[in-house]
């Protein structure tokens, strides 16, 4: 099952193992960038380690760990600031570079739906939530910019990551200008600057936080 990988502790070996759970957790984040999440298989896995399914086992039960692992281990590439600063600074800064580590390995976006319990992840929303929290935001109002402003950041990458042909939908919009003419008029389904559409939409949410404009 998806995230029983952090509830179990990692087995330990009485003498040097063959494998590595880093180096597993590294070819797999390789594999995954070159082949995409539907090719992984263990045993496709263990033949680019040059391990036997048996020795990947000793440290993975199922495709669910490695892939919660590697979903995980990306997010060491989202960093986190030395020092605090102002709290919408830093929380732009967070969600930013979290976008463009989605962007970087497109397999990701669609698997945030699992339960995110890895220590990369934790330490980031924490931040995240602490951060808001010097905001101002308390109670519902905080639990609900956590969760709105993850939400915008994987549903931005996904759109990205998972979309068609952009000429091909505008076409198709704009044959139909009688039915979707707001569509038709602003091209929204055409070729648009998609990183300066994120950085707007994450100014307007950041600034609708607490309704100072911040």
């Amino acid at each position: 099952m998806a995230g029983e990988v952090w509830l179990r502790e990692p087995r330990a070996y009485r003498s040097a193992p063959p494998l590595t759970r880093d180096r597993i957790v590294a070819e797999t984040v390789a594999l995954l960038d070159e082949e995409g999440a539907a090719r992984l298989t263990m045993r496709h896995l263990a033949e680019r380690l040059g391990a036997g399914s048996t020795t990947l086992y000793w440290h993975v039960r199922t495709k669910d760990d490695v892939l919660d692992l590697a979903l995980d281990a990306i997010f060491r590439d989202v960093p986190l600031p030395a020092a605090p600063g102002h709290w919408a600074d830093d929380v732009r800064g967070l969600i930013t570079a979290w976008y463009a580590v989605m962007l970087r390995h497109p397999w990701a976006p669609g698997l945030l739906g699992r339960p995110m319990l890895g220590p990369n992840v934790l330490a980031r929303t924490e931040f995240l939530q602490a951060t808001l929290a010097r905001g101002g935001l308390t109670g519902v109002d905080l639990a609900a910019a956590t969760h709105g402003l993850a939400n915008y950041v994987i549903g931005s990458a996904l759109t990205r990551t998972a979309g068609g042909p952009e000429d091909v939908a505008d076409q198709h919009v704009r044959a139909h200008a009688d039915e979707y003419p707001t569509l038709a008029a602003t091209g929204h389904l055409g070729e648009q600057d998609w990183n300066e559409l994120f950085r707007r939409g994450l100014d307007a949410l950041i600034a609708g936080l607490t309704g100072s404009g911040a």
